[in-house]
């Protein structure tokens, strides 16, 4: 197939403005992280609401929107008062249950439990995974440094993500023969996949050199996570698009897609890597 310089020129274009402005927010300080990530967890839910309405069950919006901002306007309260992470969970959860259920009550949709459940869902999916990234490089449990924010442990795990999508796809273009998962992604092998984990976790030593982390094995541990919850996240975004009958779930980025398909394997890994240094952090 002969290249097509006009749609390669658009890709490559919209790709290093992304880059630059991801960076840039990033590197900023954490506020403007925190506002990058928050605009990108509304575009998000604004795509899986997209998604629901050609899968039958149309989110409901306001709702969801509210819950969606309620979640991240919690994020500097439990940077404050960590301790009370499981209060503040609990009290989001019920809140959650009681509007959203209160909306289904008086909703006029078809099927109005369906939304209801598609609405909760997207909440969770869309807007919890960029909560517990913001916690991060905040939290004095996880990092080793004196600085109140390390935007690399930020970029690290999106380093980690583009590393295993490269590599992955490296491996299986050269030794892929056998399907991951081809009713879901056609493209993805066992054997890319492997070259994905194993080269992630390569990227993991060479950022310990950062020495975000008390300990050398951790960025590693992070990778082997990132790798393969950063696979299944993707899996996860391709089942909703094909069952959904759409190639993107965006207009985002002119020849990448939308903000789920550029953010859907750290929407799945960050909140398990979140779960692995909190864990660790109690238990070390």
């Amino acid at each position: 197939m002969a290249l097509n310089k006009e749609t390669f020129k658009t890709r490559s274009l919209s790709a290093v403005v992304f880059v630059v402005v991801l960076l840039s927010a990033v590197y900023f300080n954490y506020w403007v992280a925190a506002l990058f990530f928050s605009v990108i967890a509304f575009i998000c839910f604004h795509e899986f609401g997209k998604l629901s309405e050609k899968l039958g069950a149309p989110v409901f919006k306001i709702s969801g929107n509210l819950l969606g901002a309620l979640t991240l306007l919690i994020t500097p309260c439990l940077a404050l008062h960590w301790g009370s992470i499981g209060v503040v969970a609990i009290s989001v959860l019920t809140l959650s249950g009681v509007m959203i259920g209160t909306t289904a009550l008086f909703s006029k949709t078809e099927k109005p439990v369906h939304s209801a459940c598609f609405t909760l869902f997207g909440v969770v999916y869309c807007f919890l995974p960029f909560l517990l990234l913001l916690l991060i490089p905040i939290n004095r449990h996880f990092i080793k440094t004196s600085d109140t924010y390390q935007p690399l442990s930020i970029l690290g795990l999106i380093f980690l993500i583009w590393a295993n999508d490269t590599f992955a796809y490296i491996g299986g273009s050269l030794i892929g023969k056998n399907k991951m998962y081809e009713r879901v992604s056609p493209g993805k092998t066992w054997e890319g996949t492997l070259v994905g984990v194993v080269c992630c976790i390569g990227v993991g030593f060479i950022l310990n050199l950062a020495g975000t982390f008390e300990h050398i094995w951790i960025w590693p541990a992070i990778a082997a996570i990132v790798a393969i919850f950063g696979t299944i996240g993707d899996l996860i975004e391709s089942l909703l698009k094909r069952q959904a009958g759409v190639k993107d779930s965006g207009s985002l980025m002119p020849g990448h897609g939308g903000a789920l398909d550029r953010f859907d394997s750290l929407i799945v890994a960050a909140p398990v890597v979140f779960v692995f240094l909190f864990l660790i952090s109690e238990l070390l």
